[in-house]
């Protein structure tokens, strides 16, 4: 079906959550939606106000421009806005344009009489961000532990922070996550790389269709957990990717102090260990 056709076929009224038939637009292919110009009001906003805070800056490079955040003794307060208000209103008008999209997206799943699972998915992108500037800040007592919009700034941010806590890597929660994030690349890159032998044999061969897609995992790896299995694995593996890594930025400062090295020694004083001859505390 040509792509035209298909978008006639479902531009269909309806489906909206706020606005009726006075938002139920399009531009060219692009629903919008009160949503819609909700985004661009706040994603516009947002752009000026990063404009107008490197115009009060020494810089127009666009790899070095950082919106700070307040100084962390302005704790939970409003700070000026040469003093960390361009950042509070920054991530005020980044969480309007994110919260705005999801819903956008929550309308065109109702319009497609289809599932919110793509709005759900992005809502964990959503909370990954929110962790990151609202909750860990609010839990620590002050935004400035939040991170600076910045290409570079935003890079030293996250170097600092790792170094606060020891060597990251030994923090649980990024152990799980950083897995789920590698596996999730491994699984869709195995059911991507079978499409495509699929979809294009060589010339002179038929074009395979599913079964011989699960046929080839069985004759692989002894199990296919087939064509919409994989998509909803895929879906489950990156959604706890984010989520675990949410959880390993929140629980550093808030819950666990010290290096994350320190953590494991639980393991070390499991009283099983206790006066084994040549065991760890033997």
């Amino acid at each position: 079906m040509a792509l035209l056709s298909f978008e006639r076929k479902y531009r269909v009224p309806g489906g909206t959550i706020i606005g009726g038939n006075l938002f139920d637009f399009w531009i060219g292919p692009f629903y919008v939606g009160f949503f819609g110009v909700a985004v661009a009001f706040f994603a516009l906003m947002g752009t000026f106000l990063i404009f107008y805070g490197a115009s009060m800056g020494d810089t127009w490079n666009p790899w070095l421009i950082s919106i700070e955040p307040p100084e962390l003794s302005v704790g939970l307060g409003f700070a000026p806005l040469n003093e960390g208000g361009i950042w509070q209103l920054v991530t005020i008008c980044a969480h309007g344009a994110f919260l705005s999209w999801a819903l956008r997206q929550v309308e065109i799943s109702r319009k497609l009489g289809m599932g919110l699972h793509i709005p759900a998915a992005f809502s964990f992108a959503i909370l990954a961000y929110t962790t990151l500037v609202v909750i860990r800040p609010v839990l620590m007592g002050a935004w400035g532990h939040g991170f600076p919009y910045g290409i570079w700034s935003h890079l030293d941010w996250v170097n600092n922070v790792g170094y606060a806590y020891g060597n990251f890597h030994y923090n649980p929660a990024h152990m799980i996550a950083v897995s789920l994030f590698f596996t999730t690349t491994l699984a869709l890159a195995l059911h991507g790389s079978l499409i495509l032998s699929a979809a294009n044999p060589e010339k002179g061969n038929e074009m395979r269709v599913p079964e011989h897609e699960d046929t080839f995992f069985r004759d692989f790896i002894g199990y296919s957990i087939g064509p919409l299995g994989i998509h909803r694995l895929g879906l489950l593996l990156a959604l706890n990717a984010v989520l675990w890594s949410a959880i390993c930025i929140v629980i550093s400062g808030t819950v666990w102090f010290d290096a994350w090295s320190e953590w494991w020694y639980w393991y070390v004083d499991l009283p099983f260990w206790v006066n084994i001859e040549g065991g760890i505390n033997g």
